[in-house]
C-alpha cells in the first residue's frame, strides 16, 4: 500500500509539472505577443498587461521549480523533502502579484492626465490572442488548483491574466467606437484593483503556513475535549497544530496519563486510541500525530509547558 501510496503521489506530482509547463509556455508567448502589440498600437494598457504577463511567467516558473522540488522524497537532513517550497513559491508570486498591482495602479493614475493614442484594432487582436491563450491556461489548471497552494497561485495568476485581457479589449471597444482615450487608463486602474485583493488573501494563506500557525479548520480546544474524554487521560498540555503544505496539518500534544499505564503495558493501545481519535475526529492522519505521554508526576515537575 505505500508503495503504491508513493506511485501515485509520483505520478500526480508529474501531472502537475507537466500542466505548469505547458501554462508557462502559453504566458510566455502571450508576454511576447503582447509586448510587440504594444509596440505596433502605442497601448500602455497592452503593454502593462505584457509585464503583467512577464511577472506571471515569473511566477509560474517558480510554481513549476516548487513543484518539482515538492516531489523530491525526505532524507535525514529534510525530514520533510521540499514540501514547504509551495508555501514558499506562493508567497513569493503573491508579493511580485502585489507590486505588478500598485504598478499597474500608479501608472492608470498617470494615464488619465495624459491619455495615449492608441490604434484600436491593433489591440483588439493582440487582446483576443491573449485571451485565447489565457482561456487554454484556465481550462488545464482549473481542476487542480485546490491541490495545493502552488496551483492555486499559479491559477490565480491565469485569471488575472485573463481579466486583463478583458479589460484591455474593453478598452480598445470603446476607444474605437466613442474616441475617448482615458479608457485605457481606466482598464489600467481596474486591472490593479483585481489583482490586489486575490493575492492579499493568497499571500494571508501562505504567510499561515509559513509561520506554523493552527489550521483554519482545526479547533484546538475542541480537540482537547476529545483527548480528555479518553480512558487515563488527565490532562493534555503543550498541545501544537501547524501546517507543513497544503493538506498536510500535523499535530503534536503531552498527555498526562494514569501512573498504572507505565507498568502495565496499557501505553501502546492508549497511543492507538488517541491516534485514532484525532484522525476520526479532525483533519489529521495518523501518522502526523504525535504523542508523549507523561505521569502526573513528571508533568508537575515540567518547567515552561505550553497550554
Amino acid at each position: 500500500m505505500g508503495h503504491d501510496h508513493g506511485h501515485t503521489a509520483r505520478a500526480e506530482s508529474t501531472r502537475q509539472r507537466r500542466r505548469l509547463a505547458i501554462v508557462l509556455a502559453i504566458t510566455v508567448s502571450i508576454m511576447v505577443a503582447e509586448a510587440i502589440g504594444a509596440l505596433i498600437t502605442g497601448s500602455l494598457a497592452l503593454l502593462a498587461d505584457a509585464g503583467h504577463a512577464l511577472t506571471d511567467a515569473a511566477g509560474l516558473a517558480m510554481a513549476l521549480t516548487a513543484a518539482h522540488l515538492a516531489g523530491r522524497p525526505p532524507n535525514r537532513k529534510r525530514t520533510w523533502g521540499f514540501l514547504r517550497a509551495e508555501t514558499i513559491a506562493a508567497a513569493v508570486q503573491a508579493l511580485l502579484l502585489l507590486a505588478v498591482g500598485a504598478y499597474v495602479f500608479v501608472e492608470g493614475v498617470l494615464r488619465l492626465f495624459e491619455p495615449p493614442e492608441i490604434e484600436a484594432g491593433g489591440v483588439i487582436v493582440f487582446g483576443v490572442i491573449s485571451l485565447i491563450g489565457n482561456t487554454i491556461g484556465i481550462a488545464m489548471l482549473a481542476t487542480a488548483r485546490g491541490d495545493n497552494l502552488n496551483l492555486r497561485a499559479a491559477f490565480l495568476e491565469v485569471v488575472n491574466d485573463t481579466l486583463g485581457s478583458v479589460a484591455v479589449i474593453a478598452s480598445a471597444v470603446i476607444i474605437a467606437t466613442t474616441g475617448w482615450d482615458r479608457a485605457d487608463a481606466i482598464v489600467s486602474l481596474l486591472i490593479g484593483l483585481a489583482i490586489l485583493p486575490r493575492t492579499i488573501v493568497l499571500l494571508r494563506d501562505s504567510g499561515r503556513v509559513l509561520l506554523e500557525s493552527t489550521p483554519t479548520n482545526l479547533d484546538l480546544d475542541d480537540v482537547r475535549r476529545h483527548l480528555l474524554e479518553m480512558p487515563h487521560v488527565h490532562d493534555v498540555h503543550d498541545l501544537h497544530a501547524s501546517q507543513i503544505a497544503s493538506g498536510v496539518p500535523t499535530l503534536s500534544a503531552h498527555v498526562v496519563v494514569d501512573d498504572s499505564c507505565f507498568r502495565d503495558g496499557h501505553l501502546p493501545s492508549m497511543l492507538d486510541q488517541l491516534q485514532a481519535c484525532v484522525a476520526e475526529h479532525f483533519p489529521i492522519s495518523v501518522e502526523h500525530s504525535t504523542f508523549q505521554f507523561e505521569s502526573a508526576e513528571h508533568a508537575d515537575h515540567e518547567s515552561g509547558a505550553h497550554p
